[in-house]
């Protein structure tokens, strides 16, 4: 290129300059592949993923070999998530999990277990480091709270042959709430 200035002439200036095509490029591209979007208010809620919990709750009851329960909760709670697994250990055993977005749209888990609660808090807590920070009576049955206000919360009680764990980012209300509609919720025929 016989018009081209010599290399030690170039600046920033000549920079920013061939830096333009390839940003305008970029944002090409990424609009046709529609991965780019503005949104000046800030993000939204999108669509909360819908959870036949009544089904999953029946078939682990129907396979896990245990009394699950399937509270009524309030009609705005949307259920949005169910999972199971198997607690290690001398004392685990199957664990049941479903998930709710609360009305306020905070999320509240009932997890149901065999497993002891020195092994169920810290298997649903992960990396938590969890303490128990005093207890909630609801309905005449004590509740172990887990975790400090402001940060995730975890309730367990005993139900006999089964330990039921609430936990989530819900607040007090909602996780008595939770709590009473278990107290009055039969187990399931397996």
């Amino acid at each position: 290129m016989a018009n081209s200035k010599p290399r030690i002439l170039n600046n920033n200036r000549d920079m920013v300059w061939s830096l333009i095509p390839l940003v305008i490029a970029c944002l090409l591209i990424a609009g046709i592949a529609s991965q780019c979007s503005l949104s000046p208010g800030g993000p939204t809620q999108g669509p909360i993923p819908n959870f036949d919990v009544n089904s999953a709750l029946q078939y682990d009851a129907s396979e896990i070999g245990f009394p699950v329960r399937n509270p009524e909760v309030p009609d705005e709670w949307t259920p949005n998530s169910g999972s199971r697994a198997t607690i290690s250990g001398d004392s685990g055993g199957p664990a049941t999990t479903v998930g709710y977005i609360t009305g306020t749209g905070a999320y509240l888990q009932l997890t149901q277990s065999t497993a002891s609660e020195e092994l169920l808090v810290p298997f649903v807590g992960g990396s938590e480091t969890l303490y128990a920070s005093g207890t909630q009576n609801v309905s005449g049955r004590d509740w172990v709270v887990y975790g400090e206000e402001g940060a995730r919360n975890y309730w367990v009680s005993d139900f006999g042959d089964v330990r039921i764990l609430l936990g989530g980012s819900a607040t007090t209300e909602e996780f008595t709430t939770l709590a009473e509609a278990i107290e009055v919720s039969e187990p399931l025929a397996s």
